[in-house]
């Protein structure tokens, strides 16, 4: 008789021509996860050559009852390293019927941004990193925190090793391996300043694929800790208090900021920023004024602020910049649960596009 494990780790390639695809969505929060599997008779090397298909919208928040029905685009293909094999998982984004991109679609928007002749030409890099928290299941309380209690005060936890310091490796590096069995852009992870929390860094990644790259690598630790049996949280700051909060710094880049005479174009792209500094915020994630406090290496959320090797501010510009003259700057307002479609093309549309009058 067959074990259950023996059935999920069947290598279907050994057997039929035949593949599973997992087609992915962003849900009606603008922050859930969403996915739904279909057979395909074979391997695909493109998003163009796969079919579009639908879901129940009204069951998603993204729809109502009498017209539920959302069509979803693939956009971007990754290995799945759950299911293996020829197996994929599928970026997508959403549609009404008639062709619309409904309200959460941020993608959409995006790729317009992204497709503009004058951003195309700066070939646009970002680096998002991405803080979490891992929750224990059922109580809402950081993974290695007393339930009901609290662990000693910060200091000891970041980049930390120990039983008593460094609370969910396994699932952390079970993430790491998944990304980069996906394709996913994954550059590295650490243990955060607040125990119980991490982070993984997506990027170099060009223009609008650092979006697909994110959500991808989301969905991927969402399923790792449905297995592991605990939560993941993208709460800015799920612990009030004396406590780090939970960001998605977003590093960036254009051709012209590398090349010789970048750092004058970096320094007029951050002045850009600043006088956009309220509408940047309120796009940058839900419950943002939490975390924004001034304390716990962030600037307050109403102070636009930037410095050097100051991770106190706004915007950073790391000291390899200012000595080369060239580089890339860091804009650590983004929320943990911030939408990566929206902040990236948000960064280059103000950077680039946007004129002040």
């Amino acid at each position: 008789m067959a074990l259950l494990t023996d059935l999920i780790n069947l290598n279907l390639s050994d057997y039929t021509e035949k593949l599973i695809a997992e087609y992915i969505w962003v849900g009606g929060s603008g922050t859930d996860l969403r996915s739904k599997a279909r057979t395909l008779p074979g391997p695909v090397t493109d998003p163009s050559q796969l079919p579009k298909w639908n879901y129940d919208g009204s069951s998603t928040g993204q729809a109502p009852g009498k017209d539920s029905e959302v069509i979803l685009c693939p956009q971007a293909i990754f290995k799945d390293p759950f299911r293996k094999g020829n197996n994929i998982l599928v970026m997508c984004d959403c549609y009404t019927p008639q062709g619309e991109p409904i309200p959460t679609n941020k993608r959409y928007n995006a790729a317009k941004i992204f497709s503009n002749s004058i951003v195309e030409a700066e070939e646009t890099w970002f680096g998002i990193e991405q803080e979490y928290t891992l929750l224990q299941k059922d109580v809402n309380w950081p993974l290695g925190w007393p339930i009901g209690g609290f662990p000693g005060p910060q200091g000891p936890y970041y980049c930390a090793a120990g039983a008593d310091k460094a609370f969910g490796r396994d699932v952390v590096d079970a993430h790491y391996k998944a990304c980069l069995y996906a394709g996913v852009k994954i550059s590295g992870i650490n243990g955060e300043v607040m125990p119980g929390q991490w982070e993984f860094q997506v990027g170099p990644c060009a223009a609008i694929s650092a979006g697909d790259h994110l959500w991808i690598a989301r969905y991927m630790l969402e399923r790792i800790t449905e297995i592991a049996g605990v939560v993941l949280s993208l709460d800015p700051k799920p612990i009030p208090g004396d406590w780090n909060g939970a960001g998605a710094h977003t590093n960036y880049s254009t051709k012209s900021m590398r090349s010789d005479g970048g750092y004058e174009v970096i320094k007029e792209a951050i002045h850009k920023l600043g006088l956009r500094h309220k509408d940047h915020i309120s796009a940058y994630g839900q419950g943002n004024e939490r975390r924004l406090t001034g304390r716990h290496e962030t600037a307050d959320i109403d102070t636009f602020v930037w410095g050097v090797a100051n991770r106190g501010a706004s915007i950073r510009v790391g000291r390899d910049t200012e000595k080369s003259g060239k580089g890339y700057f860091e804009d650590r307002r983004p929320a943990s649960n911030m939408d990566p479609y929206v902040v990236t093309s948000m960064i280059a549309e103000t950077t680039l596009l946007w004129q002040p009058n």
